[in-house]
């Protein structure tokens, strides 16, 4: 069996170990709102149900958390980021998307990761809806960054010009976040 390539300084593990910044408020799918806006030409306001008729897809991906663990195979399903890009027609100045979570946590991705064909905003997790823990009911995941940047809880994308901080970023956390760069901390010693 050939051995399967991990970025340098992670280990495999079995299963996702969730981080929450914070209570995550509750909701009802009802009442579910993604809002796509910034320098777009279409902002967008989608619900539960508009999401859901989007074109849907499905990205197969190992999942590398910056407290050096990583998850082989994961199996994610929703609507590719680049689905979204087409609907809200970001303008040629955008650099960054934010991602905003219902619980407060925001986080800088560069549009160039954002845009990747593997980026997808995803509802389920290995063919079953995603559970509370790990972001329901919409989480982005980045699968070529650390897992920071994938987004639990996925409220709001705000495309930008220019770079604002998330909630790590602002804690000296790497704008980028690429495992296979070790870019964990601005000061490279984390």
């Amino acid at each position: 069996m050939m051995e399967r390539k991990l970025p340098p300084g992670q280990e495999w593990v079995d299963g996702l170990i969730p981080y929450d910044i914070g209570p995550v408020p509750p909701l009802r799918l009802e009442d579910f709102q993604l809002r796509i806006d910034g320098e777009v030409e279409n902002p967008l306001q989608l619900t539960w149900e508009e999401l859901l008729e989007l074109p849907q897809a499905e990205v197969k991906a190992d999942f590398h958390c910056v407290t050096r663990w990583s998850v082989p195979d994961l199996r994610w399903e929703g609507v590719l980021a680049r689905t979204i890009i087409e609907l809200c027609r970001p303008k040629e100045e955008v650099r960054w998307v934010l991602a905003y979570g219902r619980e407060g946590y925001s986080t800088n991705v560069p549009y160039g990761y954002f845009a990747q064909e593997d980026t997808i905003l995803a509802h389920k997790l290995n063919g079953k809806p995603l559970p509370p823990e790990n972001g329901w009911p919409l989480r982005l995941v980045v699968p070529s960054l650390y897992a920071w940047k994938s987004a639990k809880y996925l409220a709001r994308l705000e495309f930008t010009r220019e770079k604002r901080q998330g909630y790590w970023e602002e804690r000296g956390y790497h704008d980028v976040g690429d495992p296979w760069k070790e870019e964990r901390r601005w000061d490279s010693r984390a």
